[in-house]
């Protein structure tokens, strides 16, 4: 039996294309070309097969309603757990994420007839239209956040940006920024400026410039199979679900903070106006990095910005780093100190007091983005709270598989639209450095 909501999206999507035609033929007074007019009929047999299998499957779906719902054993049990859960449980939601999913996948399979009325409740709390023949339940509200939770907690990129939930009713946000790209006198805060006067001298007037970023949510999605022996194992089930999906979502996420194209997805570092690319040094030979390109990296960060940010590196560049020291004989001074090297007790290394942390978003070694030098705090990301789920046990019905389905909402793109240039200095600054090609 197809599915009644493919059907009608598609009788949708096919009367829309007979629409669009129909306007323009009025908009230009004239009548179908040869290919206008294959395309209309074409669009036409279409529809006409569509509403076909529309009449059909809703007539199967009536015929299936009116047939009494045949009692097994197994479905019997599934009844009685439902009415009458076990003393604390009723009026409340799941106790796990994965006693959830054998509820949803329980509902899937009795077409309706056998509904947790917890799941009824979730679907409420999520603002989810409950559809029993594909399990369309919305997760929890406290397991929605506690993905999204494991997804900052566990990242080392996710919980240093700045975070915006957005709004139930709102698909974005705009927030005011000011507009400022140098620090000269006359351009800072986009043109607010203080003056020196004498006593009864006459006020000059300035004005400070702003800027709105704009953050609209993009859609980032998540499938899974989940094998019917997975599912009977709630415990299992939970593990699995809490373990992949935040880890998935999250190495997308962070990923698009470093090279995200902002089409689709957020605004990476990589691909923003704002970062630096400083050129190597001179006396680099191969794909290495020497002391002047980790020294001249760091004098174009921004001063304000060197408390919070890290040095971020493909693992590949780590061995280099080992070798780089400042002067010479008895008073050389080590640019990078390993975790237990130093007083240095955290996981990670250190260069120039601000931490090494190897991600696998950098680039391939020797290439700009293997090195970044970033202040992830001047980055912004919007989501619309945790992720979304739907569910399906006729995807994959004849290898005994469910179908878990994830959608997270989100976006973000850098603070800085450029680099900014200094009151005094040719060199410009920025929160995002990286070094050029090395070879």
């Amino acid at each position: 039996m197809q599915n009644i909501h493919t059907l009608n999206q598609r009788e949708v999507a096919l009367k829309q294309t007979m629409d669009a035609l129909h306007a323009k033929l009025i908009q230009e007074d004239r009548d179908f070309t040869a290919e206008e007019r294959k395309t209309w009929d074409d669009t036409r047999a279409k529809r006409k097969l569509n509403q076909e299998a529309v009449a059909r499957t809703l007539e199967m779906l009536q015929e299936e309603r009116n047939t009494p719902a045949v009692e097994d054993e197994n479905a019997a049990a599934a009844q009685r757990a439902i009415s009458n859960p076990p003393p604390g449980v009723k009026g409340k939601g799941f106790n796990t994420l994965g006693e959830q999913m054998q509820a949803v996948v329980q509902a899937a399979r009795s077409d309706g007839r056998l509904v947790d009325p917890r799941l009824i409740q979730a679907a409420a709390a999520g603002a989810n239209e409950s559809v029993p023949s594909e399990g369309g339940f919305a997760v929890q509200i406290d397991f929605q956040q506690g993905i999204l939770e494991r997804m900052y907690s566990d990242g080392e990129i996710l919980d240093r940006l700045e975070r915006i939930p957005i709004s139930p009713n709102a698909n974005g946000v705009k927030i005011n920024a000011v507009d400022e790209d140098s620090r000269v006198d006359g351009s800072r805060w986009g043109g607010l400026q203080a003056f020196w006067a004498n006593e009864a001298d006459p006020y000059t007037a300035s004005k400070a410039k702003y800027r709105q970023i704009e953050l609209r949510l993009n859609k980032l999605t998540g499938l899974s199979y989940v094998t019917d022996e997975l599912v009977q194992d709630a415990g299992a089930l939970e593990a699995f679900l809490m373990n992949a999906v935040p880890k998935e979502l999250r190495f997308k996420v962070e990923d698009a903070v470093f090279n995200g194209t902002g089409a689709g997805q957020p605004l990476g570092i990589m691909n923003s106006g704002a970062v630096i690319t400083v050129t190597k040094d001179g006396g680099d030979s191969g794909a290495t990095v020497s002391t002047p390109d980790v020294l001249n990296m760091t004098s174009r960060l921004f001063a304000r910005s060197r408390i919070n940010a890290c040095w971020f590196i493909n693992q590949d560049v780590e061995p280099k780093l080992y070798p780089l020291t400042l002067g010479s004989g008895t008073a050389v001074q080590l640019l990078y100190f390993p975790p237990g090297m130093n007083g240095n007790a955290g996981p990670y290394g250190r260069m120039l007091g601000m931490p090494v942390i190897p991600v696998e978003h950098c680039a391939t070694l020797g290439t700009p983005g293997d090195l970044i030098l970033a202040d992830l705090s001047q980055y912004l990301l919007a989501d619309k709270g945790g992720p979304l789920f739907a569910s399906s046990i006729h995807v994959r019905f004849l290898t005994g598989e469910n179908t878990f389905r994830w959608t997270y909402r989100v976006d973000g793109q850098p603070t800085w639209k450029k680099a900014l240039t200094p009151k005094n200095g040719s060199n410009t600054q920025s929160a995002y450095i990286v070094l050029s090609t090395r070879s």
